[in-house]
């Protein structure tokens, strides 16, 4: 199978306004210019990834079967507009979690790259290629640990912001 270069993008923040621990449809509210963004990257073949951190599960605050039905939801969104996401992946884990069973050190909680890893090893991804956006260091930190370039992305349109990593 051919290799094709992926998108990364941290969740909250940076596809949708992050207001907290969100896990239900009426609280997602998309960022400026991510819809068009999705599309944009559908457009030149990208692989399309969500990785992203998830402690509210291990904190107690919604369950893993939320998490999954939240992400179902955007990408149900996505496919209306003509765009794709490929996978979703994420962490539910957190030393400090109320969970017994998510109160734990994990690879896959970013800053550690375990999610990137996972989604290149069930994906033909072109890591040469590859790049992560994210909002927080922490998502810097995971991308530059997978071997691929990261960017941070502090608000603003998400669409301009793409064009401007594609253009370099």
């Amino acid at each position: 199978m051919k290799k094709k270069p992926a998108v990364f993008f941290d969740r909250d923040g940076v596809l949708n306004v992050d207001r907290g621990y969100i896990c239900r449809r009426e609280e997602l509210e998309w960022m400026p210019g991510a819809i068009a963004a999705l599309q944009k990257l559908y457009e030149l073949d990208y692989l399309v990834f969500v990785v992203t951190n998830q402690s509210g599960i291990a904190r107690g605050f919604y369950q893993e079967e939320d998490v999954y039905n939240f992400h179902r939801c955007m990408a149900e969104e996505v496919e209306k507009q003509g765009a794709v996401i490929h996978s979703f992946y994420f962490c539910p884990h957190h030393p400090e979690g109320k969970v017994d069973q998510y109160a734990i050190l994990c690879n896959c909680r970013k800053p550690l790259p375990g999610m990137i890893q996972q989604a290149c090893l069930e994906w033909p991804v072109d890591l040469e290629k590859s790049f992560l956006i994210g909002d927080m260091q922490r998502d810097i930190d995971a991308a530059r640990a997978a071997g691929i370039p990261g960017y941070l992305f502090s608000y603003g349109n998400l669409y301009e912001f793409i064009l401007r990593i594609l253009q370099e």
